[in-house]
């Protein structure tokens, strides 16, 4: 786990996310490194379940830290979870970051960058056993058409996530799952998703969860059709926060109910730290 107080954990666990809600493309939001701080010297345990796949894991872990955040061990990505769908004596081709391709290699899998696919005379589609799709921002008709071959040849299509755009600072952006798309729709076949809300990405948090008991953790977000439901997935209180996409509203949004709202993370952690004294399920509590 990161750097944190020794009595981390005692209260239970908050998953939150990072984009629109821990920063917004290169800016933290203002006070959520003293709003973190504050949480964990309470005793609660502070972990970032993100879908962004591009980058590596040490990317985003020294992103928080030089945000004033501590994260090194605290966070799970989308890409991770796309990892844990392949298995290690499968070929994978890769047209996503970073991030995918360090993921699969971690779990052992043989992975090829589309990019060097590309320029590989005896590159054969056939061999392939999965594509993985995350969020580039060079994806371009090539990647498309080599991703394409190889599906048509057999290979399984997973992505790391299917949100439709993610918050920046220069406004919304397409995210990972428009990506995703193009590759469905010119296959014909239906993906399998790894990140927020889908099982694969559950999974993994609840290994980390380990023995704390789902009444204890929360899961703060900006989007209810990926956070909100991932919650709900788990069992788990939902803290929607309006930093990120999601327009100010009472909800239910895509089926999914607030337990705390807040403007930003602070809001949530100020309300957790004077308010959840009272009752030891936090599915309970409505601000």
């Amino acid at each position: 786990m990161g750097a944190t107080s020794k009595t981390e954990g005692a209260a239970g666990i908050i998953w939150s996310d990072l984009d629109g809600v821990i920063w917004r493309g290169g800016s933290v939001i203002a006070g959520v490194p003293e709003s973190i701080a504050a949480v964990r010297e309470a005793g609660w345990q502070v972990n970032f379940v993100t879908n962004n796949s591009s980058t590596r894991l040490a990317d985003q872990e020294q992103k928080l830290c030089s945000m004033g955040i501590p994260a090194i061990g605290n966070v799970v990505t989308s890409a991770q979870a796309a990892a844990s769908l392949i298995e290690p004596t499968e070929t994978v081709l890769a047209c996503s970051g970073p991030g995918v391709i360090e993921a699969i290699q971690n779990r052992g899998a043989r992975v090829l960058d589309v990019r060097d696919a590309l320029l590989d005379s005896t590159f054969n589609q056939a061999n392939i056993d999965a594509v993985v799709v995350g969020m580039h921002r060079d994806f371009c008709f090539d990647f498309l058409h080599m991703g394409l071959s190889c599906l048509l040849a057999g290979a399984r299509l997973i992505g790391t996530n299917d949100d439709a755009t993610f918050p920046a600072e220069t406004g919304i952006l397409p995210g990972g799952g428009s990506l995703v798309a193009s590759y469905a729709y010119a296959s014909q076949l239906t993906p399998v998703m790894a990140g927020k809300p889908h099982q694969a990405m559950a999974q993994l948090v609840q290994t980390r969860a380990g023995s704390t008991p789902v009444a204890r953790q929360i899961m703060v977000g900006d989007r209810p059709d990926t956070d909100g439901v991932f919650a709900q997935r788990l069992g788990i209180a939902y803290a929607q926060v309006w930093s990120g996409v999601q327009e100010k509203c009472a909800g239910p949004v895509d089926g999914v109910s607030f337990n705390y709202t807040g403007n930003t993370f602070c809001d949530i952690a100020t309300f957790l730290l004077n308010n959840t004294a009272a009752t030891d399920d936090l599915r309970l509590a409505r601000q």
